[in-house]
């Protein structure tokens, strides 16, 4: 395995374990349940959310490392902004994404918004 992948792997690591520190273990179980759409779709955008932002900013940390260890060759810096625009586009995307989610939301008026 060459030395970006264990970076790669390496910050992946790190920026879910302390996702995983805050999950609730045990505890007093809920007194009633009503499932419904509404909940439902907030808890899973909500998700999508919170997992989209942690790929974006482990996209960014990693064109970051290769812009440094670039060393000024032009292919590698190419490399590093191509990373780079990618990632912005990724985070254009998921705006978007979110942005539609909201509006369809209120135009059937499942909720007040995202």
């Amino acid at each position: 395995m060459n030395t970006s992948k264990k970076i790669a792997i390496a910050v992946l690591v790190s920026a879910i374990l302390p996702v995983l520190a805050f999950a609730q273990v045990g505890g007093d179980p809920p007194t009633s349940f009503s499932p419904d759409l509404t909940s439902l779709g907030n808890t899973i955008v909500n998700a999508v959310w919170i997992v989209f932002t942690i790929m974006a900013i482990i996209c960014f940390v990693f064109a970051a490392f290769l812009f440094l260890t670039s060393g000024g060759s032009p292919e590698k810096v190419q490399a590093a902004r191509a990373a780079f625009l990618w990632g912005v586009a990724g985070v254009v995307v998921g705006i978007l994404a979110y942005t539609i989610v909201g509006l369809v939301r209120g135009t059937i008026g499942a909720g007040s918004g995202v």
